[in-house]
C-alpha cells in the first residue's frame, strides 16, 4: 500500500519501504479520503533535512506508528523542494496558527485539503512540554470522528486567515523606498562582530548582505559595507564553511557561524558564490576569493551530474549521523598528517584534544591567526591531504533532481563570478548546465520544474522562468550570443502571459490555470531562495535596455511599481524586489559599439553585476533611434564603450582600461 516506490523525487524514495501507507499529492489520495471518511495526515520535508530523518526513523518506520497512521488517516508525503507550491500554502497554514514553521512539516487536513491543524516534528514519547506524535494522532482522529463542527470551525478559520495572507501580499499605493532609511535599518538588525542578523540560528540572508553590499560600495556609508564585508568575512572564516571541500551549509546553530546544520544546499552556494566574487572584485580580499573558488570546486566535484546541470542538494547526516563526514577529531589528524603537519594544522583550524563542538572538531578560522603566503601554501598541501583522506568515508546521500530555478540562480552566478574573477572555464561550466536545463526541460515555450532520471515533473513555476532568465541574461552580456537574449524574452513572455495576476501585476508561483489548493499561493517575500518578482523584477529592467523596445520598458515600469507596492509593508523581507529598485535607480547601461568591443566587454564583465546592464551594439543601427547613445556610436570607431544612465550619455570611453574609472566618476 506504499505507493512511493515510482515517485522521481528521492525524498520520496527514502520513504518507499516505510510501512506506512503513503501516497504522493494526487487526487486519488483525496479521493480515498472522502470515501474513507478519514482526514489527511500531510507530510512535507525535503532529502537533507536532519530532522525529517529523525521523525522517519522514530515514527514512519515504526510497525505500531504506522499501523496507527493508516487505520486513522490518509498519509500524503510531499518533497518541498519538488511541490513548493504546497509547502507554501500549508507552511502558511501552519503560521496561521501562531506556530514558528519548519520541517518536517506536518499537517492534518480535510478531504477536501483544507488544513485545520498541524505541526512540525514530533517525538516518538511526549517530552519537552510536546505531546509523542501518536498521542496527536489519536487526538486529532477523535476529534475528526466526533466533533465534525470544530473540525470545519478551524479549517474556515484557516482558510480565511490563507485568503487575508496572500491578498494583504498586495499593495496598493505606489512606494517609493528610500534606499538610505532601509540599509541603515538593515545595519541595526545585523550583528557588528559575527555579521549576519543578531543572535542564533544565523542564516546566511544572501539578498539582505547584498542589499548593504550594493549600497556600502555605491555610497560610501563605512557601517553598510562593514556590515556586508563582515558578514562574508565571518562565514568564510566559520565552520559553516566547507574548509577543506569548499560550500557552505545551509545555517549556523549558534551565533558565531561555527556549528552548521550540515546540509548543503545548491541555493545556498549560488547566491554566495555571487556576493564572494563581487567582493573578491571590490577588494581584492584573498578570503573572498578563495571563499567563491571552493564554492565553484565544490559544485564540480560533489554537484555536477553527468546531464551538465547541478544536484540539488547534499544531506547533513552520513551513516546515521549529522556532520559525520565532515567533523575530525585530533587524534584522526596526528594519524592522517605528520607531526610538524597536525601542528600547522590544529594552530590555523581550531583543532584541540577535547574539541570545539561536542567532543570532536569542526575546522574553521574564527580565531586563528592568518598565515603568510609560504605557511598558506602548506595548509593548501595540507587541506587537499585531508579532503583526499575525507573522501573515503561514507558520504551524505545526494538529492540528483536537477530544479530549473535553482540551476538558473548557480548559472546566473558562475557566469557573472567568471567576467569578475576572469574565469572563463566557469562561463564554460555555466553554459554546459544552461544547455541541459534549457534544451531537455522544455515544456512548450515554458520550462518544467524538476528533472531526474529521464522524468520530468512540470510544467514550471513562476522562479523556474525567472531563474532561468536571469541565467540566459548573464550568459548573454558573457557571450553576446543571440539565442541567450530569445531564450529570456520567450521566458518571460511565459511569465507575463501565464503566471501574471492582471489584477495585482505580479506573479504567482503557479500558472493561472493551476488548480488543487485552498488557495493560490502568491508570495511575493524572498524566502531561502529570492521571491520570482523580484528576481524578474531585475529582468526586466535587464530586458528593457537590452531590446529597447516600448512595450518591455511598459512591462518594467509596471511590474516594478507593483513589486515595490507589495514590498512597502514588509521591506526587510523583500530584498531582492529592494535590489531590483537599486537598479532600476542607480544602474548605468554599458553600450559596447564598435567591430572591436571585445576588450571592452572584458572590462565590463569585471564590474559589479548589480548595477551595471551590458548593451551590445555591433553597430549603430542595433539602438532604437531614441536612445541617447544612438548618434554617438556612430563614432564609436573601432570600439568604445558609453556610460549611459537617466536619459544621458557621457562621452565615449576608447580604453578599456578607463571604464572602471569612468564608472567610478560617474557616481
Amino acid at each position: 500500500m506504499n505507493r512511493l516506490g515510482a515517485a522521481a523525487s528521492p525524498y520520496l524514495l527514502q520513504h518507499k519501504d516505510n510501512p506506512v501507507h503513503w501516497w504522493e499529492w494526487n487526487d486519488e489520495a483525496f479521493a480515498e479520503a472522502k470515501a474513507s471518511g478519514r482526514p489527511v495526515l500531510l507530510s512535507v520535508g525535503y532529502a537533507a533535512c536532519h530532522w525529517c530523518h529523525v521523525m522517519a526513523h522514530e515514527s514512519f518506520e515504526d510497525e505500531a506508528t504506522a499501523a496507527l497512521m493508516n487505520e486513522l488517516f490518509v498519509n500524503i508525503k510531499v518533497d518541498r523542494e519538488e511541490r513548493p507550491d504546497i509547502d507554501h500554502v500549508y507552511m502558511s497554514a501552519l503560521h496561521s496558527l501562531g506556530e514558528q514553521g519548519g520541517w518536517p512539516l506536518t499537517m492534518f487536513l480535510t478531504a477536501r485539503g483544507e488544513p485545520f491543524w498541524g505541526g512540525t516534528y514530533f517525538p516518538p514519547t511526549a517530552r519537552y512540554g510536546r505531546p509523542s506524535f501518536t498521542q496527536v494522532l489519536q487526538q486529532i482522529a477523535a476529534i475528526h470522528a466526533q466533533d465534525p463542527d470544530r473540525i470545519e470551525r478551524n479549517a474556515a478559520a484557516i482558510g480565511a486567515a490563507l485568503r487575508q495572507s496572500e491578498a494583504s501580499a498586495v499593495g496598493e499605493a505606489r512606494y517609493e523606498p528610500d534606499l538610505d532609511a532601509i540599509a541603515s535599518q538593515v545595519a541595526q538588525a545585523f550583528d557588528p562582530h559575527h555579521g549576519g542578523l543578531r543572535g542564533a540560528p544565523k542564516f546566511p540572508n544572501p539578498g539582505l548582505v547584498e542589499l548593504l553590499w550594493r549600497h556600502g560600495s555605491r555610497s560610501g556609508d563605512p557601517t553598510t559595507l562593514q556590515r556586508a564585508t563582515r558578514s562574508l568575512e565571518r562565514m568564510a572564516r566559520g565552520g559553516i564553511h566547507d574548509h577543506l571541500g569548499g560550500g557552505f551549509a545551509r545555517y549556523s546553530v549558534d551565533e558565531r557561524w561555527l556549528a552548521p546544520h550540515f546540509e548543503k544546499m545548491l541555493y545556498d552556494d549560488a547566491q554566495l558564490l555571487g556576493l564572494y566574487a563581487l567582493e573578491a572584485g571590490r577588494s581584492g580580499d584573498p578570503l573572498a576569493r578563495s571563499a567563491a573558488e571552493g564554492i565553484v570546486a565544490w559544485l564540480e566535484r560533489e554537484m555536477l551530474l553527468p546531464e551538465g546541470a547541478f544536484a540539488a542538494s547534499l544531506d547533513a547526516d552520513s551513516e546515521g549521523v549529522e556532520g559525520k563526514y565532515y567533523v575530525w577529531t585530533a587524534q584522526e589528524l596526528d594519524q592522517a598528517l605528520s607531526a610538524e603537519d597536525a601542528r600547522l594544522f590544529a594552530t590555523h583550524y581550531d583543532v584541540t584534544p577535547r574539541g570545539n563542538w561536542e567532543e570532536v572538531t569542526i575546522p574553521n578560522r574564527l580565531e586563528t591567526p592568518d598565515p603568510d603566503a609560504a605557511t598558506e601554501t602548506e595548509l593548501a598541501r595540507i587541506r587537499q591531504t585531508l579532503l583526499t583522506l575525507r573522501a573515503k568515508r561514507v558520504p551524505p546521500a545526494r538529492d540528483d533532481k536537477i530544479l530549473a530555478d535553482w540551476n538558473g540562480l548557480v548559472i546566473a552566478a558562475l557566469a557573472h563570478a567568471a567576467g569578475l574573477l576572469a574565469r572563463p572555464d566557469w562561463l564554460k561550466l555555466a553554459q554546459r548546465g544552461y544547455r541541459f536545463v534549457s534544451e531537455s526541460m522544455q515544456d512548450g515555450d515554458g520550462l518544467a520544474h524538476s528533472y531526474r532520471q529521464g522524468r520530468l515533473i512540470k510544467p514550471g513555476f513562476a522562479l523556474d522562468h525567472a531563474g532561468m532568465t536571469e541565467a540566459a541574461l548573464a550568459l548573454h552580456d558573457a557571450t553576446s550570443e543571440q539565442h541567450y537574449l530569445d531564450d529570456a524574452k520567450r521566458w518571460s513572455e511565459q511569465l507575463w502571459r501565464h503566471y501574471r495576476h492582471s489584477e495585482a501585476a505580479l506573479l504567482g508561483m503557479t500558472r493561472g490555470d493551476d488548480e488543487g489548493l485552498p488557495v493560490s499561493p502568491r508570495p511575493t517575500h524572498d524566502d531561502a531562495v529570492p521571491n520570482a518578482n523580484g528576481v524578474h523584477a531585475s529582468n526586466l529592467l535587464r530586458l528593457a535596455a537590452k531590446t529597447g523596445e516600448a512595450t518591455d520598458r511598459d512591462r518594467a515600469e509596471t511590474f516594478l511599481a507593483a513589486a515595490l507596492a507589495a514590498a512597502a509593508r514588509a521591506p526587510m523581507a523583500h530584498s531582492s524586489v529592494l535590489n531590483a529598485y537599486d537598479l532600476a535607480r542607480n544602474g548605468v547601461e554599458l553600450v559596447l559599439a564598435g567591430p572591436e568591443r571585445g576588450a571592452f566587454r572584458v572590462a565590463a564583465l569585471a564590474l559589479p553585476y548589480t548595477t551595471t546592464i551590458i548593451v551590445d551594439c555591433p553597430d549603430a543601427s542595433a539602438l532604437p533611434s531614441d536612445h541617447p547613445a544612438a548618434a554617438m556610436a556612430r563614432q564609436a570607431g573601432r570600439g568604445a564603450a558609453f556610460l549611459c544612465f537617466e536619459g544621458r550619455c557621457l562621452p565615449p570611453v576608447t580604453d578599456p582600461n578607463r571604464l572602471a574609472e569612468a564608472l567610478a566618476a560617474s557616481r
